[in-house]
């Protein structure tokens, strides 16, 4: 409680003071704070309702701005401040939060239009700025029926006739209605995936352990293996239970901002490759039962030159897990081993609506495991990328530990039926547990800096 009240004094003080001297504005304090930290997702035909460019669009929202800032909603955003540092961390500062709350108490002015900072430019929509090359799923999708779920792949052809380091990427919902999420793999005639990820343990199917229903869409089958806890499983061989794996090129996460790498490195892909697009489509009934369709692409800016520092994907994830029928706080792990020095560039925590929480540990040959990254309230409409603002440097033999929690029951909100036992599956109604990790090769100096780019932006 006192905390509360020296937040409030604090609020009432600032006001106070910007009384005093002169209201703030819209023009010469907010949209400083708006562009910088919000319009990433703020600006038309981007994943918010809300375009937070201009005063007139702002206006509108002034009281839910300042609820959303005071409640901590907004800017979107869920690691614990007590572990790791973040580049791509949006939070307030104090300061700006106080900021916006004086302004709407008092009166939420536009002020002296000649006092507003220029706004940021996005391209035709795309947060990377204009991409060298653009390409989409090559047909207009539509969701038949009123499916709540489904899960569909496309491949395209690149025509490269040669290889392209990828400097930035993004996926761009052709439907953000109904695209709940996407990735883009890079494959080769085989389907084999070739976008420059390294597995660094044995990659194994789980295709036997699954069916598609008849919604499409796979599930894990009732007699497949239950492994909770795959860091300490010592049975014998399970078909399926994945270590680690290649992962994406590129993933589309609701809040999740596009690939933008430093300048030194990027992602490759190679001449006459194909791309499939893999789209969880996720949508309520549309009123008059009219199909939905939608059309997704993805955006490339290609890098100068051959970078010093390949980008490297890993994915990490645990599918043999059961969450039990009302069980609030389900523990699942899965653990991965580096084989080389690596530094750590970013975390990303996948789970559907009994997510809970998240944890990512790191143990180095004769450590304490550290925690780099926890979430303690996961949020199913929010799955964010954190970027180390340094890359973590990672020996050979360092353990990565993913934890998550679950709460399958009724005291979850989000649930959609506490009574089940829930088990791997594609459908929102069933879960995953996905730990998605972006990393390169460790030079002979492991504090190696990466620079920025000065060509992307956010």
């Amino acid at each position: 409680m006192l905390s509360v009240r020296i937040i409030r004094l604090s609020l009432l003080l600032v006001t106070a003071v910007f009384a005093a001297d002169k209201p703030p504005t819209f023009s010469r304090d907010v949209a400083p704070i708006l562009f910088n930290k919000c319009t990433g997702c703020h600006h038309p035909d981007d994943v918010a309702p809300m375009s937070f460019l201009e005063y007139k669009s702002v206006r509108p929202w002034a009281k839910s701005i300042k609820e959303a800032v005071l409640l901590k909603r907004m800017p979107p955003w869920f690691a614990d401040p007590h572990y790791g540092s973040f580049s791509n961390d949006p939070s307030l500062t104090e300061a700006e939060k106080q900021t916006i709350v004086a302004w709407v108490d008092q009166g939420a002015k536009e002020g002296d239009p000649r006092d507003l900072p220029k706004a940021p430019a996005y391209a035709d929509g795309w947060r990377i700025g204009k991409p060298d090359a653009v390409f989409d799923i090559g047909q207009d999708h539509s969701i038949k029926g009123n499916p709540a779920d489904e899960y569909i792949s496309f491949t395209v052809p690149t025509h490269f006739t040669e290889g392209h380091w990828v400097q930035a990427i993004e996926i761009r919902p052709g439907n953000r209605k109904v695209v709940h999420h996407a990735h883009v793999s890079v494959i080769d005639g085989s389907g084999q995936r070739l976008n420059g990820a390294k597995p660094v343990a044995k990659v194994a199917t789980f295709a036997d352990y699954t069916f598609r229903g008849d919604d499409h869409l796979r599930h894990m089958r009732v007699d497949a293996p239950i492994v909770d806890d795959a860091c300490a499983y010592s049975g014998p061989e399970i078909a399926g239970l994945r270590k680690a794996g290649p992962g994406s090129l590129v993933s589309y996460l609701p809040g999740m901002p596009p690939d933008v790498y430093p300048s030194d490195s990027a992602k490759w892909i190679p001449a006459g490759a194909q791309l499939r697009f893999t789209i969880h489509y996720h949508s309520e009934k549309s009123g008059d039962g009219a199909p939905i369709t939608d059309r997704t692409s993805v955006g490339m800016i290609f890098a100068p030159g051959p970078p010093n520092h390949p980008i490297h994907r890993m994915d990490v994830d645990n599918n043999f897990f059961a969450l039990p029928a009302g069980d609030a706080n389900h523990q699942v792990r899965q653990c991965a081993t580096f084989d080389s020095d690596s530094l750590l560039l970013s975390l990303t925590a996948h789970m559907h609506l009994r997510g809970k929480d998240a944890r990512f540990e790191i143990q180095r040959p004769g450590e304490a495991p550290q925690t780099v990254l926890f979430v303690p309230k996961y949020d199913f409409n929010w799955q964010l990328k954190y970027r180390e603002a340094d890359p973590v440097f990672l020996p050979r033999g360092t353990r990565l530990i993913i934890t998550f929690h679950y709460d399958n029951s009724a005291n979850n909100a989000a649930n959609p039926d506490p009574r089940k036992l829930i088990r791997w599956g594609e459908p929102s109604q069933e879960e995953m547990m996905s730990g998605w990790i972006d990393y390169i090769d460790a030079p002979a100096k492991p504090a190696v800096r990466l620079s920025e780019s000065a060509r992307v932006t956010q």
